[in-house]
């Protein structure tokens, strides 16, 4: 079987509706199976969480597709492809393998370690207590119902990563929606994919001019230096796609992560009750949202450098792949049969959410400290937290890729 039969291709849902029973669906097709992403992109996606990692960790798979896609060349002759140039047709850690994904990685890495991130922690802290104190303040109809996404798990990491990076606030709007421009694939128009690419060619060539002319402590400030400093280290188009990357990893992926956590939460009062008595610890209900509920569901593309072997099925040389971490978190044959189910007790701290080996994501390690700071917070502050609505009527964001609420309603008292 090859990836250009298109008889055999699974059609991804580019809305992103139902990421769990669309994972169940291709799982039960095999180890990897041939899919059409939105506008018609050949790729395969694998579905088990062994051949997700087995092939994470395989060196004869890549992430630069100028150099290991073989349909590379012909992404200019389908319009409708266009979307797929906010992630792959970019330079920067995503889309680089070998010596340049090292080098690109060496620039940015030391700024996102462990001691650095606990630097942040008071920040973290102290942007926490003050959007709390804003939901606090909130009464009469104003406090009836909250979007808790828009005041709380968005504002938090936005501003967290606007101050790392020094984006101005004239510019923290237009950054917050470039991002959520490139994570929406339910319109893969050429149309959409243009004005994604406007933006890019706006926003941050924009920081980038601000930080040159007002240069801080901040890490655009240093990337620039770099750049001056020695352009083979770091070019002009490597400087604006490395920034297009670490912002929009930087918070929207934490913005999900809180907001998942709080959802699940809400909706298995049970085990609320258990993390409230210190029964479960914040740190396994993190980890149990990135399996159940990874903030990046789907990312793409990664190519086989030659022919790979995956069961009885070969993925030929330039072929393209998903990195499928929804679908590994809820494998039913690593994390059992209820894999589906949410249950922080289930110690599943080896979910790949995160990822594994040199593309492991580098912001883990403040993401980590935003939601075990925000969550324990929270739900301190507000001890009769609830959902405005239904779970079943919360809407997924427009998006195969971002697994995560458009809007978490919710009361924050009781009564």
């Amino acid at each position: 079987m090859t990836v250009t039969d298109r008889t055999e291709r699974f059609a991804v849902d580019p809305f992103g509706a139902d990421i769990p029973g669309e994972s169940a669906r291709l799982r039960a097709l095999g180890p990897i199976v041939p899919v059409e992403l939105p506008g018609g992109i050949p790729a395969w996606a694998p579905t088990t969480y062994d051949t997700l990692r087995d092939l994470i960790l395989d060196p004869r798979v890549s992430k630069d597709p100028r150099l290991h896609w073989r349909l590379w060349p012909e992404v200019g002759e389908h319009p409708s492809w266009g979307w797929i140039l906010g992630w792959v047709g970019v330079v920067n850690m995503l889309s680089t393998y070998g010596a340049d994904h090292t080098r690109l990685r060496k620039l940015v890495a030391p700024s996102f370690t462990q001691r650095r991130t606990e630097k942040m922690r008071a920040r973290v802290e102290a942007i926490t207590t003050e959007l709390l104190d804003a939901l606090d303040a909130l009464d009469g109809e104003a406090a009836a119902v909250v979007d808790l996404k828009a005041a709380f798990a968005h504002p938090l990491p936005m501003r967290m990563i606007c101050e790392l990076f020094g984006v101005p606030d004239e510019l923290q709007e237009a950054t917050g929606a470039l991002i959520a421009s490139i994570m929406d694939t339910s319109d893969p128009s050429p149309e959409h994919a243009a004005f994604v690419q406007q933006q890019i060619a706006t926003v941050l060539p924009a920081l980038i001019a601000h930080r040159t002319e007002h240069p801080g402590d901040d890490l655009t400030t240093e990337l620039i230096r770099v750049r001056d400093e020695d352009g083979d280290r770091l070019s002009d188009e490597e400087l604006l796609y490395t920034l297009l990357l670490v912002i929009g990893a930087g918070f929207e992926t934490t913005v999900n992560l809180i907001g998942n956590a709080v959802v699940a939460l809400l909706t298995h009062p049970e085990q609320l009750a258990a993390v409230r008595s210190g029964e479960i610890g914040w740190d396994a209900v993190v980890d149990e949202t990135l399996r159940v509920h990874p903030s990046i569901a789907a990312l793409p593309l990664r190519f086989a450098v030659s022919d790979i072997e995956v069961g009885d099925v070969t993925v030929p040389a330039g072929d393209a792949i998903i990195t499928t971490f929804a679908a590994a978190g809820l494998d039913p044959a690593h994390y059992g049969p209820d894999a589906d189910a949410f249950d922080a007790a289930r110690g599943a701290d080896d979910h790949l959410a995160f990822g594994i080996g040199v593309h492991r994501c580098i912001g883990a390690p403040l993401a980590r400290v935003e939601a075990l700071t925000a969550l324990p917070a929270l739900f301190d502050r507000f001890p009769g937290l609830s959902l405005a609505v239904d779970g079943e009527e919360l809407r997924q964001v427009p998006s195969f890729i971002a697994f995560g609420w458009q809007q978490i309603p919710v009361r924050l008292r009781q009564g």
